[in-house]
């Protein structure tokens, strides 16, 4: 078993996550962590709802572990604060609260009734993608704002280093920029997520990952157009031009692809990465693979780019070539996108995108692995705009009301934002049981109509710790 020294950096840690984790031998020679970034519960069902017209028919469904998680940060500030002082506390009764309130959420697209007590205090001391992903990739709470960067001003180890350091691969893709906040927890430090063009200088010059995808390209717009003569600013996404012109010339451990056709043909396995044997795949958009294009409908999807199944698929054959196995961190990140800008239609597109990708991740492992030996977690980092159903205005969480497959469901936003909600959490594979032994009981879950035995909760710093603990690594403090 490998023994690996966990450093307690943030300030403000609970006790628990400076105890020793459960000591065993590895169960787990890989761990797929997927993320659908800030997806609520309702955005779950809603997409099942469209495209299924009824809950319980996607691959994550069927998974053994079935729980959910607390997101919220240390605190709510920009920059280390090297103290206690603003710590963030949670208390998962307050969500329940159903007490009316007549207080106004100002939004940035616009204001939002409170409506009740248990809303105000879910729109309240939200994290952001950035210290959610430092608290899934590292198992540390920091300051939002921070890419493995702890309260006090120190790096922070992350899943990817650990699982390099045990002789496994690591790969992160995403369906936006590489160097966007939660693919960046899995590959980088940074004192803050917007330095993305040190992210992107860090995350190829280190040569740490096997496999990155995602977009951020400077040649080409949000519409997929290209672009004759970007500015030095198109290029922050992929670490500055100096980078981007060492990348696409061979001058890295990478090969590189772009186009369309060279995702296709790696998630065939038909593609040669010629004397390479990493390989970063930037897709023809500098924002998202889909969500960015003009228009706010779903359908009439750009033809230039590929698919979050298809980039997971060819990560997937690259990764598998190492027979001691890897850490997989796959991102929907446009739904958060399309929550913020309250997009019903384009939301459910995006999430009906994640959920294809679990199942070709499920398709793999049941045809190349096996459940004996490998874990997948299927997780949001936090909530979105409080996606509800239309009368919640008067019945606190009501639900979504479906209309059936192909019809969007009934809804009503409550924020254009970010929430401290707890989110789902699925497992399954090797080691998924670790989730139910470190679990709380909530009985409030019981407001989102889930069986008793699903009426848990674990923090979003768990799921760093059940991939380590899968991994057989065991966490020391000093």
């Amino acid at each position: 078993m490998k023994i690996v020294k966990y450093a307690v950096l943030a300030l403000g840690l609970s006790t628990a996550l400076v105890a020793p984790a459960m000591a065993q031998d590895a169960v787990a020679k890989n761990v797929i962590l997927l993320i659908t970034d800030g997806a609520g519960i309702e955005t779950w069902r809603a997409a099942s709802y469209y495209r299924h017209g009824a809950l319980g028919h996607e691959a994550y469904d069927d998974f053994d572990v079935k729980v959910f998680a607390s997101t919220y940060p240390l605190n709510t500030s920009n920059v280390p604060t090297n103290t206690n002082e603003g710590a963030v506390t949670f208390d998962p009764a307050e969500l329940w609260n159903d007490t009316p309130v007549d207080t106004v959420y100002e939004g940035t697209i616009g204001d939002y009734p409170g409506f009740f007590a248990g809303y105000d205090y879910t729109r309240a001391d939200y994290t952001d993608s950035a210290a959610a992903a430092t608290a899934l990739a590292s198992g540390h709470k920091t300051y939002n704002n921070a890419i493995n960067w702890s309260n006090n001003g120190e790096k922070l180890k992350h899943i990817g280093e650990y699982a390099v350091e045990s002789g496994r691969s690591l790969g992160v893709i995403s369906s936006v920029e590489w160097t966007h906040a939660t693919p960046a927890g899995f590959l980088g430090h940074n004192v803050s997520r917007n330095d993305y063009e040190g992210l992107g200088t860090e995350i190829v010059s280190s040569g740490l990952a096997t496999v990155v995808m995602g977009t951020g390209h400077p040649y080409f717009d949000g519409a997929g157009k290209p672009v004759a003569n970007p500015d030095d600013k198109a290029f922050r996404y992929v670490g500055g031009r100096e980078t981007w012109d060492k990348l696409t010339s061979g001058q890295t451990a990478y090969a590189h692809i772009e186009s369309k056709e060279d995702f296709e043909a790696l998630a065939a396995g038909d593609l040669a990465l010629g004397d390479k044997d990493k390989v970063i795949g930037t897709a023809r958009n500098v924002q998202t693979l889909q969500f960015n294009r003009p228009g706010v409908a779903a359908g009439n999807l750009l033809d230039n780019t590929p698919s979050l199944p298809v980039m997971a698929k060819g990560a997937l054959n690259v990764l598998a070539q190492d027979e001691d196995g890897f850490f997989l961190m796959i991102e929907g990140g446009a739904i958060d996108w399309a929550a913020h800008a309250n997009n019903l239609p384009r939301l459910i597109e995006e999430q009906i995108d994640f959920n294809e990708t679990v199942e070709a991740v499920v398709a793999w492992v049941e045809e190349n692995s096996s459940w004996d030996e490998t874990l997948v977690i299927v997780t949001t980092d936090h909530g979105n705009g409080l996606l509800q159903g239309p009368g919640s205005d008067k019945e606190a969480y009501q639900p979504v009301l479906n209309q059936g497959a192909g019809a969007l469901p009934l809804v009503r936003w409550n924020t254009d934002t970010h929430t401290r909600e707890l989110v789902p959490v699925y497992a399954h594979g090797a080691g998924a049981d670790y989730f139910l032994s470190v679990a709380k009981k909530d009985p409030g879950l019981a407001t989102y109509g889930v069986d008793e035995d699903s009426q848990l909760y674990v923090d979003n710093t768990d799921v760093f710790r059940a991939a380590m603990n899968a991994f057989g690594l065991t966490l020391a403090s000093n």
